[in-house]
């Protein structure tokens, strides 16, 4: 009989190598959802035409979705460098110094509550083989456990293109629809509702309450609402 994996594991596991882009989908959805209301409530506030906001709001969306899908891009990349650089470094000590990169991992070993007979064995064994060797020091030293492909940089830069994009057509879509009128009050409740689903949906990859999280990202829906309406609201009485 196979054993079977609880649902919540089995969740778990399914989110692979997705993992890595909720980062950036969540950043992305959320500054999207955020900055568009606050900019769009203000620019509404203080204009007073539908037309504007919408032009604005267009901009504002295309602009910072290129702006910030190509810092995640950009981020991502520096940090991988980074992180190859360093392997090569840790390489090259192996070859110069093996002596005291195999003593440097017992002592590693030993820290992280390993037996010291046992972790003499586990060096003399990940010796044996540099790979092994140069993986297990670059994971235990220098924090990085996982091969890039070159593709990780390209695909976060991707999520946050689109997920900047997605959510900044959330406060915007009413202005298209409704009358300038409901537009904005209609703008402003879908939008807190849709940072409260996604702080709810952060939650199955965390341990976090689900209400909490869906009212942390409520509430900045909520301050940028504000923010956004006090000035439009001092544009209006002294730049117009």
């Amino acid at each position: 009989m196979k054993n079977k994996i609880h649902p919540i594991y089995q969740d778990h596991h399914k989110v692979g190598g997705f993992a890595t882009q909720i980062r950036e989908v969540v950043f992305g959805a959320e500054d999207g959802m955020v900055s568009t209301l606050g900019a769009i409530t203000g620019i509404a506030v203080g204009s007073g035409d539908q037309f504007t906001v919408l032009l604005a709001g267009s901009v504002i969306i295309a602009v910072e979705s290129i702006s910030m899908g190509v810092g995640s891009y950009i981020s991502n990349k520096t940090e991988k460098d980074t992180h190859k650089r360093r392997i090569k470094e840790e390489e090259h000590e192996l070859r110069e110094f093996p002596e005291e990169e195999k003593k440097e991992l017992q002592e590693i070993y030993v820290k992280d509550g390993w037996p010291i007979d046992t972790a003499s064995i586990m060096v003399e064994v990940a010796s044996q083989n540099e790979e092994l060797m140069l993986k297990e020091m670059s994971c235990h030293e220098l924090g990085v456990c996982t091969k890039d492909d070159g593709k990780g940089s390209i695909k976060s830069g991707v999520s946050m293109f689109f997920s900047y994009i997605v959510g900044g057509l959330i406060p915007l879509l009413p202005y298209f629809i409704f009358p300038f009128t409901t537009a904005m009050p209609i703008s402003i409740t879908i939008t807190m509702i849709g940072l409260f689903l996604l702080g709810v949906w952060t939650t199955r990859y965390s341990k976090r309450v689900w209400w909490k999280a869906g009212l942390e990202l409520f509430a900045l829906a909520g301050l940028a609402s504000v923010i956004g309406y006090l000035v439009g609201q001092m544009a209006d009485k002294f730049l117009i």
